[in-house]
């Protein structure tokens, strides 16, 4: 696949404009008034930035506005008003909030100190109690900044906007000692300020407000693919001047919508979330025939009912007028009455995701190249010293490298532009036995030959002369050693061509690539598999299907999928790398990357190949080790790897490695963790 790693700055990213939906029209269409139904006390001590509706459960007319007051502190609000608590913290300036292990969690940005501050509010109380584990800094002043609850996996995300277009993604995960800790793990840019966002827990989608642009949306998966969508544009779309606040009410198919203060016009528009984020129309926030808010800043909404005044839920509009600042509330019933438009449902849960969760317990120091370079890993077993295991993997910008398994690199052979890798054990050459392993050289269109030596763990080239391939561009690559003991090794390239040859030792110690079969498919295909056992061979050709062939050269071209995309909803193309689990009696496992969906399929080894469920390599905090995303190659082994690999390892291609922003490495996942939340045996 030809990788895209992609971190468009705004100013590039207007040409999306050309291409955006129907919240980009000009018509123009009278606002509506809605009155405010409710406002805090005026803050003590600063103006008013932001503030957030603390829902709770048992009673909801107990529910607590939570404010910023700058150097008063958080504040806290009975829905009446008034003014119970203050939680002290440097120039609190933005506020949001999340519901962790039954509790109300609060993120501020704490201005003054340039941190992001973490509580926790106790309901019986009244009060919020400080539980990050260490200061949170985040290296500039801060802007804006807006929480994130993974749908994928239940991650706490916080994200920190800046004056200089900073957009930080910071993982928030909790300690041993029962407080929160945080780490960056993502790191965008904008180009110009950029104040305020919203995040939607059900969707994972991200919206950002650039002052000076206009509103974008993201995915706020850290491992998704870094290209903003333009949803609306000053001038020229829906919003006069600055665009400020944003708030999502999600009422699910019903009425599921983003609300952003269109701050120069006084008004706040409102856009259809189930329609693309169209345009819907606008309203003003008005009492007794005047405008109610003098200084527009930050929004929250809640779609959940909060009493009789609230049916619906509310819409906080912090007010930061400059005498009397404070926080408005708006009934939604009101707002969604007066558009004439569906409330929808309350707030719907969050689905937990089907995938099973895994985290890596080690990755490999980063590729030398930058963008789109390592590729597809191999798995050496040493046979009798579990400190010589070894990771032999692929830099497509330059060749070949040896890995540890504590990702410490061994050897870099720069040999050319080695795309896939694999080996074979039993070799006999030069008088010798040896684990020959070959590579997909693209330099040089040809089957790139080694010896790996198992105790010095180097690669040495024994390839006589250049093997060329004949192929346009030799991409995927897998190797078979059947029960005589012959070896081969099957290329792909991009046209849909599969070729196999034979290897065979010459008597000056060499070895030569002898072609023996061709096969053909419809589209491009790079990942692939053969089994020694059964003589199976599994190619997945990437938007299509995971097919299954003889791995035998007589055994011709007929071939039977085992797994097509427009089948299973847990497939998206493409469809990359294959490695096999096998275990006595022709047990075990495919795994098939699902790159469209960062995620990997498992299938039976054995009868049909029969589907048994997916996962997911995701973040861990403690240690840094990020999640895998847009995975190209893989491997697995059922082989004793040592403590804590006892049943095996399952090691991937990181295609961004987010955290922190390095070139691509590898990962590696013990096989007990994936079989024991897949239930395998």
């Amino acid at each position: 696949m030809i990788h895209r790693r992609q971190h468009l700055a705004a100013a590039s990213a207007l040409a999306l404009l050309f291409v955006a939906g129907p919240a980009l029209a000009q018509t123009t269409a009278p606002s509506i008034s809605v009155a405010p139904v409710g406002a805090t006390a005026p803050t003590a001590q600063g103006g008013a930035n932001a503030a957030v509706l603390l829902y709770n459960s048992v009673d909801p007319r107990k529910s607590v506005i939570a404010a910023t007051g700058e150097l008063g502190g958080l504040e806290f609000h009975d829905l009446d008003g008034a003014r119970r608590a203050a939680l002290p913290g440097g120039e609190t300036y933005a506020v949001d909030t999340r519901d962790l292990d039954g509790r109300p969690v609060l993120a501020v940005l704490d201005r003054q100190a340039g941190r992001i501050r973490l509580s926790a509010f106790d309901f019986a109380t009244g009060q919020a109690q400080a539980i990050e584990a260490r200061p949170l800094m985040l290296g500039y002043a801060g802007e804006g900044l807006c929480l994130h609850k993974s749908p994928r996996d239940g991650s706490l995300y916080a994200f920190a906007t800046g004056g200089e277009g900073q957009l930080d993604q910071w993982l928030l995960y909790p300690t041993a000692e029962g407080k929160l800790d945080g780490r960056l793990v993502r790191r965008l840019h904008l180009s110009s300020e950029a104040k305020y966002c919203v995040a939607d827990d059900a969707s994972g989608a991200l919206y950002v407000s650039q002052e000076a642009v206009g509103i974008w949306r993201y995915d706020a998966d850290p491992e998704a693919e870094a290209v903003p969508t333009i949803v609306d544009i000053n001038r020229l779309g829906r919003i006069k001047g600055e665009v400020g606040g944003l708030a999502i009410l999600n009422g699910g198919a019903e009425g599921n919508y983003l609300v952003a203060a269109n701050a120069e016009a006084g008004d706040y528009n409102v856009y259809d979330r189930n329609a693309g984020d169209r345009f819907l129309g606008a309203f003003r926030i008005q009492a007794n025939g005047a405008d109610a808010i003098e200084g527009p800043a930050g929004l929250f909404g809640l779609r959940a009912p909060v009493g009789p005044d609230l049916p619906s839920g509310a819409l906080l509009v912090s007010d930061d007028r400059k005498v009397g600042a404070n926080t408005r509330v708006l009934s939604w019933q009101d707002v969604v009455a007066a558009l004439k438009i569906s409330p929808g449902q309350a707030a719907p849960e969050a689905t937990a995701s089907k995938l099973a969760l895994v985290q890596a317990t080690m990755e490999t120091q980063p590729v030398e190249h930058d963008g789109d370079a390592a590729d597809d890993p191999a798995i050496f077993v040493h046979p009798t010293d579990s400190a010589k295991h070894a990771i032999i993997a692929t830099d497509k910008k330059g060749g070949l490298l040896v890995y540890d398994l504590s990702g410490k690199l061994l050897q870099d052979l720069p040999d050319g532009k080695m795309n896939n890798v694999d080996l074979r054990h039993g070799f006999k050459l030069g008088g010798k036995t040896v684990t020959l392993v070959t590579a997909s050289d693209r330099t040089r269109k040809a089957v790139a030959i080694y010896s790996f030596d198992p105790d010095t763990r180097q690669l040495t080239s024994v390839a006589d002369g250049v093997q060329a391939t004949g192929l346009s561009d030799p991409y995927g690559l897998c190797m078979y050693r059947n029960r005589k003991g012959a070896t081969f090794v099957f290329i792909s390239d991009p046209d849909g061509g599969v070729r196999q040859w034979k290897l065979l030792a010459t008597p000056a110690g060499k070895v030569r690539a002898e072609k023996v079969r061709d096969l053909k498919f419809d589209t491009q295909t790079e990942g692939c598999v053969a089994d020694d056992e059964t003589g199976a061979l599994y190619i997945a050709e990437e938007d299509t299907a995971l097919w299954k062939l003889g791995a035998e050269p007589s055994t011709g071209a007929a071939r039977k999928a085992i797994a097509r995309v427009v089948d299973n909803p847990a497939l998206k193309d493409d469809l990359e790398g294959v490695g096999l689990y096998a275990q006595a009696g022709g047990k075990g496992y495919l795994v098939l990357s699902s790159q469209g969906n960062n995620s990997y399929a498992v299938y039976r080894r054995e009868g049909d190949n029969a589907y048994v469920g997916s996962f997911a390599v995701i973040a861990d905090g403690a240690t840094g080790i990020d999640g895998v995303s847009e995975t190209d190659g893989l491997e697995v082994t059922s082989a004793s790897l040592g403590a804590g690999l006892e049943a095996g390892a399952f090691i991937a291609q990181d295609g961004r490695n987010v955290s922190p922003p390095e070139n691509q490495n590898f990962k590696l996942a013990p096989w007990s963790a994936i079989a024991g939340k897949l239930g395998l045996k």
